[in-house]
C-alpha cells in the first residue's frame, strides 16, 4: 500500500479569502479529521472551538484542541473539523475532510477522485 500526498489550501472559514495558507499533507484514510499544525492554525486565524480525546497509536488516550478550517482541492471547497497538531506532527487531511469534498482516495491509483454521490429518495409504490 502506498502513502498519498497532496497540496491543499486551507484558511479560516470566516474569511476563506484572507491568509490562506497552500500546505502538502498526508491522505490518511484511516483518520477521522484532519491535522494541522498548530502554527499553521493559528496564523490563518483559526481558533480552537473545543477539545476532545484520541487514542494514539501506542494505545495511550490524548485531549487536543479542535477547530474548524475551509478547504480547498481541485476546483471543490468546504469546511472541516481540524486537530491543532502538536509540534512534528504530520499533517493529515482525514476522512471527514474528504468526505465535505466529495473526494475519496482511487485504490488502484492512491490519487484523489470524485465521490459518486447518491442521493436517497422516497421510492414510489406501484399502484394496483
Amino acid at each position: 500500500m502506498g502513502l498519498t500526498f497532496t497540496k491543499v489550501r486551507v484558511s479560516n472559514p470566516r474569511q476563506p479569502r484572507k491568509h490562506a495558507l497552500e500546505i502538502e499533507v498526508l491522505v490518511d484514510t484511516g483518520a477521522i479529521y484532519s491535522v494541522l499544525p498548530r502554527s499553521t492554525l493559528e496564523a490563518i486565524g483559526i481558533r480552537p472551538i473545543g477539545r476532545e480525546e484520541f487514542t494514539l497509536a501506542d494505545g495511550t488516550h490524548k485531549r487536543y484542541p479542535v477547530g474548524e478550517a475551509f478547504f480547498e482541492f481541485g476546483g471543490r471547497a468546504g469546511t472541516s473539523k481540524v486537530v491543532f497538531a502538536p509540534r512534528g506532527a504530520t499533517p493529515l487531511l482525514g476522512t471527514l475532510t474528504l468526505e465535505s469534498l466529495g473526494l475519496m482516495v482511487n485504490p488502484i491509483t492512491r490519487e484523489l477522485a470524485p465521490m459518486r454521490m447518491i442521493l436517497a429518495g422516497k421510492r414510489r409504490r406501484k399502484r394496483s
